[in-house]
């Protein structure tokens, strides 16, 4: 068995997280595609209104450590594929978020019956995302 050994730049990593979290605020935004993604999704204002009444702190914890996780494992495949030019990490984006994330959200439009808007509301942020991130990990 082999046993890689990869350096991480944690603060690129870090950094990266907070990035995913701002460009999902954004995103999921009603200045961008929160008030389509709330319809398509059906969720009602009212429920949106429940939520941060409950206070969303955990949903939110829960989502940056997701989005470290995430950004982690992306740096593994920068290292992988020596990613070392923000073009490069672009790249590398683009082709993880296709071979991973496009393939396995389709299930969203063919197994849920929801909108193909939704779809690509959905798998589109973690398009950018995942190249911003990819850029910010190869250059750094």
């Amino acid at each position: 068995m082999v046993v890689l050994s990869v350096d991480v730049n944690y603060l690129a990593v870090f950094v990266s997280g907070i990035i995913v979290m701002v460009i999902g605020g954004f995103w999921y935004s009603p200045l961008l595609f929160g008030n389509i993604w709330m319809r398509l999704s059906g969720h009602a204002t009212k429920d949106l209104d429940k939520a941060k009444s409950k206070g969303m702190t955990k949903a939110y914890v829960i989502n940056f450590i997701a989005a470290l996780v995430m950004v982690y494992v992306l740096a593994h495949f920068v290292v992988y594929a020596n990613a070392l030019t923000w073009i490069e990490g672009v790249q590398l984006g683009f082709w993880v978020w296709l071979g991973f994330i496009a393939t396995s959200m389709i299930g969203l439009v063919l197994w849920d019956m929801k909108p193909f808007t939704l779809y690509v509301i959905n798998s589109g942020y973690y398009l950018v995302v995942l190249m911003i991130s990819g850029a910010i990990l190869a250059a750094w």
